[in-house]
């Protein structure tokens, strides 16, 4: 690979202790899930591996079972101005729901975090389902998809326009059937002009504004099929809307255990998932499919009519990406319940390699190569330890594959992601 060649793209999502339930036994502090210097931590051994974001997820609301493992605390934008005090080069994506915020408050206080930062911002776009988070908002039943896929194209379109007034220095006038707002930011520009946007809705609405307006997509394929169809499908929406397909990158989630031998990672994440209650991975599933799997034979395929599309699609309560990456792995391989849940390892719906380093940087050359992905976004099954023995293990060999960044160069994060950076209008 010669310099002019494009770079894999690593993040890293830091699910609080990690992704495992059992990663609260490695090490970490108990209340680690609630302590800025936990993160920070973790985000200076990102930067040690020259990784290219630290990436927070956010769901309002209880979303994990605390008696299983811990649940995201501590808002992300708060915690990534931590992380951006105790780095100086790594990326920072905050996720932020466009159902249960409001556009100028968000615009601004990510633009300001963006400034603050040196230009080293992304905003995670996503809609919220989980009728918990809505309760918490004031909402007796969440909006259906259509309307909050409805409320998300305004939002963007108006936090851009605002981000765009930065520049220019031009007043936002927007009527909309979810918004009128008239009004301007006071937040100069950054470093990059302002943030980059990720997008990590699955759906087909989700995928077509992925392609209008995001820089990143946060996809959760299974199988290297998948992957290269989904790659497709969000690259072509790019085209369609008048964009460079290479302006939006590709970034599947994948959860990492690593051993010095493929034994020692198996043990490893028996060990993690020794005291997870027999019903952790059901319920996830039956979320998934939108089915109680429970009362399903457990040694036999999964009925046709529960691996169907959902009949009420306006009204499913869960993500349609990863019903769509765990439909597919259970069709292509004709699985049974127990077959599904073993694949699975407890994820949802991402991608698991178990092995050694050399098996891990193996899959991801695969995907990257064949396109299927621009790059991942790493899930550690424990941190600090699972990021540390990545960054120690599986990053020189992919420099020496000459597919991964010995150093950083490009000082802003949209200038890594190879995406224009907006320039401030010379009149203002």
């Amino acid at each position: 690979m010669t310099l002019q060649e494009p770079s894999l793209v690593l993040n890293v999502n830091v699910l609080d202790v990690g992704v495992a339930p059992g990663a609260w036994k490695l090490g970490v502090a108990p209340n680690a899930f609630v302590d800025a210097a936990h993160f920070a931590e973790v985000a200076q051994i990102a930067e040690r591996g020259t990784l290219d974001a630290f990436f927070l997820a956010d769901g309002p609301g209880f979303w994990e079972n605390p008696r299983v493992k811990p649940t995201r605390a501590l808002e992300p934008s708060v915690l990534l101005a931590t992380v951006a005090e105790h780095t100086s080069h790594i990326g920072l994506i905050g996720t932020a729901s466009t159902t249960f915020n409001d556009p100028v408050e968000l615009a601004q206080r990510f633009l300001s975090l963006d400034h603050a930062s040196g230009g080293r911002v992304a905003w995670n776009v996503v809609t919220t389902y989980s009728p918990v988070a809505a309760a918490n908002f004031g909402y007796s039943v969440i909006p259906d998809r259509d309307t909050r896929y409805a409320r998300a194209e305004e939002f963007v379109d108006i936090v851009r326009l605002l981000w765009d007034s930065s520049l220019t220095g031009n007043r936002v006038q927007y009527h909309g059937a979810h918004f009128d707002i008239d009004t301007r930011l006071d937040v100069r520009p950054s470093a990059q002009g302002y943030p980059a946007l990720i997008q990590a809705g699955g759906s087909p609405a989700g995928r077509e504004l992925a392609g209008r307006t995001a820089h990143g997509v946060f996809s959760a394929e299974l199988t290297l099929t998948e992957g290269i169809r989904h790659y497709r499908q969000v690259k072509d929406a790019a085209v369609r809307a008048g964009r460079d397909s290479d302006e939006v990158k590709i970034l599947p989630g994948l959860i990492t255990v690593l051993g010095s031998t493929e034994a020692e990672a198996i043990e490893r994440h028996e060990r993690l998932r020794a005291d997870v209650p027999s019903d952790f991975g059901l319920d996830r599933l039956s979320t998934t499919l939108g089915a109680d799997v429970r009362t399903l034979n457990q040694d036999a395929p999964i009925p046709a009519d529960i691996l169907a599309a959902p009949k009420d699609v306006a009204n499913y309560q869960g993500s349609l990406g990863f019903r769509e990456s765990v439909v597919g792995l259970a069709t292509e391989g004709n699985l049974t319940v127990r077959q599904l849940l073993r694949a699975l390892n407890g994820s949802g719906g991402h991608r698991a390699v178990i092995g050694t380093p050399e098996q891990v940087a193996d899959t991801i050359e695969e995907w990257f190569r064949a396109g299927a992905a621009d790059g991942f976004n790493l899930m550690p099954d424990a941190f600090p330890s699972g990021l540390a023995d990545f960054v120690d293990h599986v990053v020189p060999i992919l420099r020496r594959r000459g597919i991964f960044r010995h150093d950083y160069e490009e000082k802003t994060l949209r200038g890594r992601l190879g995406v224009p950076v907006r320039a401030l209008d010379p009149a203002r």
